[in-house]
């Protein structure tokens, strides 16, 4: 068996070295060389910011006395929330989930059913994101404390 010598060996790992740093340059040069680099950055910055930022405060929340809003925006929130949760998008779709269970008529019910359909660790996010969930809905309807003509 033969042996490669340390001078070999850290030729090689120069060489490699250089080849990759060539590699980086030359595409770093090559995206920013591309017209709508600055265009594409800017919305791709806009929409990180659009979606982190916005969280549960920017929702337009129904109004909670007219319940065919109420239940066509619980439906939204659902469909909304399994198709990104089939996605992959475990926060976003959550959120969406948490905004159903904020608006629906039986949470408790709404919640056994999520447990049995939905992995233990998505579900305990769930759980956590409801109280924030509960804050935005009361600021939205004005901040105003629930009476009993309301539960009614």
């Amino acid at each position: 068996m033969t042996m490669i010598s340390r001078g070999t060996l850290g030729i090689c790992a120069g060489v490699a070295g250089a080849l990759f740093l060539g590699y980086c340059i030359y595409f770093d040069q090559r995206r920013r060389s591309d017209p709508n680099f600055k265009k594409k950055l800017r919305e791709r910055r806009r929409r990180a910011t659009k979606g982190g930022s916005g969280g549960s405060s920017s929702v337009t929340w129904p109004n909670l006395k007219d319940q065919e809003a109420v239940q066509k925006f619980f439906l939204a929130q659902v469909q909304a929330g399994e198709e990104l949760l089939a996605q992959g998008e475990i926060e976003s779709g959550v959120e969406h989930l948490s905004r159903a269970v904020a608006v629906c008529g039986q949470p408790q019910q709404l919640l056994q059913v999520l447990q049995q359909t939905l992995p233990p660790q998505v579900f305990q996010l769930l759980l956590h994101k409801l109280p924030a969930v509960g804050e935005s809905i009361l600021q939205a309807a004005g901040g105003s404390k629930v009476t009993e003509e309301d539960v009614e």
